[in-house]
């Protein structure tokens, strides 16, 4: 395994973080194809083996159920010392008034709640699942400050916005003295490239962390195009993702395969590696619901793609609608 300082920090991650969204409560979730705790546990404990050491979850995900089987896990497999461990805040926890958002009320409610279900008294990093658009700017950043000097985080993190509004963001944060963002967790796939014309460009310049989620665009990167698997026929977020594109996307997808085809290996294999040469990229967020996703993972780590290679899996592409940022 590979290591890397997270941004302009002095903190050591992965070249790799697992993406943890895949275990829960399936009733408890809108995706159905979640993977419960007697089956997490196998694939956390493999991830630390093959010295993964950083892992993503969200207090949204399966309602609070996936912190609480990684916060086990964690705890029964490692040293949390050596874990580096991001949670998220802002999708709607409860029902009712303050149940979603970046207010200063709920970052310092859902934290606690947060660091309960995980069974720590701090998480790495703390992550804004989104831009609230209803909260000022200045009583997030300031909030999200205060989470930092309590110990209850050690840095901070955004997700999913345009440049603008992460530049804003840190902005607001170094006029007062607060803590700014490090890391930008955001959508970048062979088939979803829009993140390369302004937030790569700003995150180099300023030495944030970018650890893309999606990188397997849902999976849709990895297998024929006629395949299909229960994620795909269930999880209607991917369908309103990439379906839009489809006829556009094919193309890339083939060349993935007729890569992969050339270099011997699986195809997750050139998605990974096509998005861990560029320079602005920390570490690729990366699913996993088989012990075999991890070790094909880990193995892209090996595989070196040629300019022209590179040019040839991004020549098809053509812009796309912006997703995920409201």
């Amino acid at each position: 395994m590979e290591y890397v300082k997270l941004g302009n920090t002095g903190l050591d991650v992965s070249r790799l973080c697992l993406g943890t969204m895949g275990f829960g409560a399936p009733e408890r979730f809108h995706h159905k194809w979640v993977l419960d705790e007697e089956h997490s546990r196998p694939i956390i404990k493999k991830a630390l083996e093959l010295g993964i050491n950083f892992f993503d979850t969200a207090n949204m995900y399966s309602y609070g159920a996936n912190e609480e089987i990684v916060g086990r896990a964690l705890k029964d497999f490692a040293n949390r010392d050596e874990v580096v461990l991001a949670t998220k805040v802002y999708y709607r926890m409860h029902e009712g008034p303050n149940g979603a958002g970046l207010s200063r009320k709920a970052i310092m409610s859902e934290i606690d709640k947060s660091l309960e279900r995980l069974g720590t008294d701090y998480v790495d990093l703390y992550i804004i699942h989104r831009w609230d658009y209803s909260t000022p700017i200045e009583e997030t950043m300031e909030a999200l400050h205060d989470v930092v000097k309590s110990g209850k985080a050690r840095y901070i993190g955004a997700s999913a916005m345009y440049a603008w509004q992460f530049l804003k963001a840190n902005h607001v944060a170094e006029k007062n003295g607060w803590t700014k963002f490090v890391s930008m967790q955001n959508h970048l796939n062979l088939l979803y490239r829009e993140e390369e014309r302004e937030m790569l460009p700003l995150c180099k310049e300023e030495k944030i962390a970018v650890t893309p989620f999606s990188p397997l665009a849902s999976g849709r990167l990895t297998r024929d195009w006629s395949e299909t698997t229960q994620r795909s026929e269930t999880d209607q977020i991917q369908k309103a993702i990439y379906d839009a594109t489809a006829d556009n996307d094919r193309e890339i997808v083939e060349r993935v395969a007729e890569l992969a085809e050339k270099h011997g290996v699986p195809r997750v294999q050139i998605a990974l590696a096509w998005l861990l040469q560029k320079d602005s990229v920390t570490a690729p967020i990366v699913g996993a619901t088989k012990l075999s996703h991890l070790d094909s993972a880990v193995a892209s780590l090996s595989i070196t793609l040629t300019p022209e290679e590179v040019l040839y899996l991004e020549e098809p592409y053509v812009p796309h609608q912006i997703l995920g940022h409201e």
